[in-house]
């Protein structure tokens, strides 16, 4: 079962911009191909997204903590007009923030779908 969520930071930051979950959801599916545009290692991938009218090139980059099967957690984004990348420190602040998310139970997960700290975009019964 692969379930999907975003940060409220993420969510806040997602308002700027044209994406939508629907994309967010066919970015995983795209992931869970393989078709991942970098391995940042502590469990977090980037992947762009393309917005109307700019595509993948011009649109947004997102950062995902990941275990690559049933957990994908959409925990930073930036358009690539903003900037470039993102520093070390911050890579290593989301590999623990990756951590931390993959390391929550069912129903730790659940309580924090129900606290808004997470919200759950999509979600599958398949493997």
């Amino acid at each position: 079962m692969k379930r999907v969520f975003k940060t409220r930071h993420f969510k806040r930051w997602m308002r700027k911009t044209e994406l939508t979950d629907a994309a967010l959801c066919t970015a995983v599916l795209e992931m869970a191909e393989g078709l991942i545009d970098a391995e940042l290692g502590g469990g977090v991938v980037k992947k762009r997204i393309g917005t109307a009218g700019r595509g993948k090139r011009g649109g947004a980059r997102t950062l995902i903590a990941t275990n690559k099967g049933s957990r994908w957690f959409f925990v930073y984004g930036f358009e690539k007009s903003d900037r470039a990348n993102i520093s070390g420190d911050e890579l290593e602040a989301l590999q623990a923030l990756a951590s931390d998310l993959l390391d929550l139970s069912g129903k730790e997960l659940s309580q924090a779908v129900k606290d808004t700290t997470l919200q759950e975009i999509c979600h599958d019964t398949k493997d």
